[in-house]
């Protein structure tokens, strides 16, 4: 796991992928906030990570960086975060370190001053040497992201592997577990830990393959077969996975009772990063605004597969910021017990009729949904799915009467705009004739395009 922020190659990773390379060099370094020779140092860094993480893969020595990004179906199921996961995100003398630290505890357990006479005798010659303060804090930061455990006993304390998941189990029991795994990776949020277990997995299926008893004689063809991708996907939402890389801060601050404070950048700005200035011969204004809040809840939109932010604000009570907007997260100093529980008390008086995260007047839909000619009716099935906690108020052979009490009406119209012509609002009346305009400017568009092909 990272230990580093890697905010502008998160930022920098969105760009290429929503932009698909549209812009030029200079366009790409404007819109990030940085400089045209960072913009070139990012792309150096992001090759080598590239060559690094695939190098052992047959045939791929000489695949480039853009067909990383390139779009093919199927394809978006590895997401971009975990290449930058699988990256770590380290300065290389602690990636160096970590390596020698679970390649020796591999082997049997060890102790923080054995891990540290391994380290002093295998790193190379020009690698600054770790003292044994910088060894035990290295050992915490692998216990507490599940790596290492430490055994039971007196001190001094020994250290092992954990690796049972995947030593204990069978092939078969693998095989199942790595199916489940890839399921809920794909499907459910978060997922970046799902598919960094889903590698570690992978790997223990091809040591358990290569290692099994050939007492039945199968063909390696046969074996190799076993370890086929049972399921595709195809998700087209890469924000959703690159923003769970400020997850882990968030939680936390959220658990501890922690302010925060971070630089945040509008979806408005046209800017997503800034460079920090750290050179006063090149400062350069940012676009960003300080913020400091308390986070209180953090919340998915699954529709835009956006991440948001809940937090109270010193000054503007509950703001709600876009995760993708928010860099340089720091945390601050703790709110009392008492402060905490009373705003997430008041944000949930305020979400208690909120379709989403939207706080504005409550307001009551009612909307008529028309059932399908003939067939199963999934449009009432759909509607008692995903409807939350609206209710069907009345209903006849062709269709029926949807009602429900939300906090504004923003969130709800592209769940109702999704259904289509199955889908007739009937209050309030501001709404209805919101969604006629939108459907005449449709209309508008594709009488342009007939006349034009006339």
């Amino acid at each position: 796991m990272a230990r580093e922020s890697f905010d502008k190659e998160i930022q920098f990773l969105r760009m290429l992928v929503l932009t698909s390379g549209a812009y030029d060099r200079q366009q790409y370094a404007r819109r990030l906030g940085i400089s045209v020779h960072t913009f070139d140092k990012t792309i150096r860094r992001l090759k080598e990570v590239l060559g690094t993480v695939y190098r052992q893969l047959p045939g791929e020595e000489s695949r480039e960086f853009a067909d990383m990004l390139r779009y093919r179906y199927y394809e978006s199921a590895d997401p971009l975060l975990l290449f930058l996961y699988r990256a770590k995100s380290l300065k290389e003398s602690e990636s160096r370190r970590l390596a020698l630290l679970l390649a020796s505890l591999q082997k049997t357990p060890q102790t923080a001053l054995e891990l540290l006479d391994t380290c002093c005798s295998e790193l190379p010659d020009d690698a600054p040497l770790p003292d044994e303060k910088t060894i035990r804090s290295d050992l915490k930061y692998l216990e507490e992201v599940g790596v290492i455990r430490r055994e039971p006993g007196p001190r001094p304390y020994r250290y092992r592997l954990q690796d049972g998941l995947l030593t204990d189990l069978s092939f078969d029991e693998l095989c199942d577990l790595y199916d489940y795994v890839d399921i809920m990776a794909n499907t459910q949020v978060p997922s970046v830990q799902g598919y960094l277990l889903r590698d570690s997995l992978k790997r223990a299926l091809r040591i358990k393959a290569d290692g099994m008893e050939t007492a039945d004689r199968r063909p390696l063809q046969e074996r190799d077969s076993l370890l086929t991708e049972p399921f595709c996907y195809k998700y087209h939402y890469p924000s959703r996975i690159l923003d769970e890389a400020h997850l882990h801060t968030l939680l936390h601050a959220i658990e501890q009772r922690r302010r925060i404070q971070f630089l945040y950048f509008s979806p408005k700005s046209g800017a997503h990063y800034g460079s920090r200035n750290t050179n006063p011969l090149f400062e350069r204004e940012t676009s960003g605004t300080l913020e400091s809040a308390q986070p209180l809840r953090v919340v998915y939109d699954h529709q835009y597969g956006r991440w948001y932010l809940l937090a109270a604000h010193p000054k503007m009570g509950i703001r709600t910021y876009r995760v993708e907007g928010m860099t340089q997260i720091v945390e601050g100093e703790e709110v009392p017990e008492d402060v905490h529980l009373e705003r997430q008390q008041a944000l949930q008086m305020k979400l208690g009729r909120s379709w989403l995260l939207d706080t504005s007047r409550p307001v009551k839909v009612r909307a008529r949904f028309y059932r399908p000619a003939g067939g199963h009716d999934w449009i009432r099935e759909r509607v008692e799915l995903q409807g939350q906690w609206g209710c069907i108020t009345e209903e006849d052979e062709t269709s029926f009467v949807y009602e429900i009490e939300v906090s504004g009406t923003t969130e709800i119209k592209p769940w109702l705009r999704s259904f289509g012509s199955s889908c007739e609002v009937l209050e309030p009346r501001r709404l209805r004739q919101e969604l006629i305009d939108e459907w005449k400017e449709i209309e508008g568009y594709y009488e342009a395009q007939d006349s034009e092909s006339l």
